[in-house]
């Protein structure tokens, strides 16, 4: 499959009074055409940033200090302020967690929407409008071109959200990066937006992160996952390998803290501790005082990723991964 996108040790830092927070640190991942990322990991784990940083929405006082960003072959981290400005929203879009953020409340829709096509592609606005309304029936909307005459409060939160949703997708971006967008909404609804975006990647071939905080939504979502923690990638892998046999006791702590894989009366797993503070990250590996694995050697050095064997597609940077429950 062609490679949409590959990001190569990037890393974003913000300068503040307690000292430099490195956000992201050396991330690399590759998404290919067609194909679903999870980005998994706890709240400050620096996943909204990557998707951020790939965006290049990043303000000061952060900013990304190093690595390589190629979207469809070309480096974007060299693209100046109008450079990006005409690649978002046209080869790459994004939706937020807060549809809110994506839609201007004084607006009628189809004024939202005409003026993001226009701005990428000189058409008339009579083909604006019914690129608008296709993009809205997509995303399930009923009455497609009554919704394009309504303002965003007409809207339920699940119907703003598929609106913001329609909005990425109106220029047929190759990637879309979608920050929790579901988080807010029921089940039934988060339900249906999910096999609609799994949907609308495998036909149209436009390659998705979606970045969570919730293991079980990529479970039946992603093709690949990978998981955050401080800033760094962890694991990742097939869906399949890291839900079944995960390979760093964080995944491990992710996946038992999902409530319907405890038994009926017992206790919630739970992972020790908190974060560390990304202005004082320990030597060595960043999860060692929350791991009941950690040893001497996990407080002298950094741990490498290398692939666990024989799941050559499987990579976890842990001095102590653990063992394969399936072997």
């Amino acid at each position: 499959m062609n490679v949409v996108l590959d990001v190569r040790d990037l890393c974003t830092a913000f300068a503040t009074r307690a000292g430099v927070v490195r956000a992201v640190d050396h991330v690399s991942l590759t998404v290919h055409a067609g194909e679903v990322l999870g980005l998994v990991g706890e709240s400050g784990s620096g996943k909204s940033m990557t998707g951020y940083s790939i965006m290049g929405l990043v303000e000061p006082p952060g900013r990304v200090v190093g690595g390589s960003i190629v979207l469809d072959g070309r480096e974007i981290t060299s693209l100046s302020p109008g450079e990006m400005r005409a690649l978002r929203g046209n080869r790459v879009a994004m939706i937020f967690q807060d549809p809110m953020m994506t839609l201007n409340p004084v607006l009628r829709i189809d004024t939202q929407m005409v003026e993001a096509v226009q701005a990428h592609d000189d058409v008339s606005h009579a083909i604006a409008r019914d690129r608008a309304r296709d993009a809205l029936a997509r995303v399930g909307i009923p009455s497609p071109d009554e919704r394009l005459n309504a303002y965003p409060h007409q809207f339920s939160g699940g119907m703003r959200q598929r609106v913001a949703i329609a909005i990425a997708l109106l220029n047929r971006p190759d990637l879309i990066i979608a920050d929790e967008p579901t988080t807010a909404l029921d089940v039934t609804i988060q339900g249906q937006i999910l096999y609609e975006m799994q949907t609308l990647a495998q036909e149209s071939g436009t390659a998705l992160i979606w970045i969570t905080h919730d293991l079980s939504v990529v479970a039946g979502l992603a093709d690949r996952v990978a998981v955050m923690y401080a800033g760094r990638i962890v694991e990742e892998g097939g869906t399949a390998d890291i839900i079944e046999r995960p390979a760093h006791p964080y995944t491990r702590g992710l996946i038992d803290s999902v409530p319907s894989r405890n038994r009926r009366g017992e206790r919630l797993r739970q992972i020790p501790g908190m974060t560390p503070a990304l202005t004082a990250l320990p030597e060595g590996c960043a999860f060692q005082d929350r791991c009941n694995r950690a040893t001497a050697a996990c407080a002298v050095a950094p741990p490498m990723t290398v692939a666990r064997p024989p799941y050559e597609a499987q990579r976890v940077r842990c001095h102590h991964p653990l063992p394969d429950p399936t072997a």
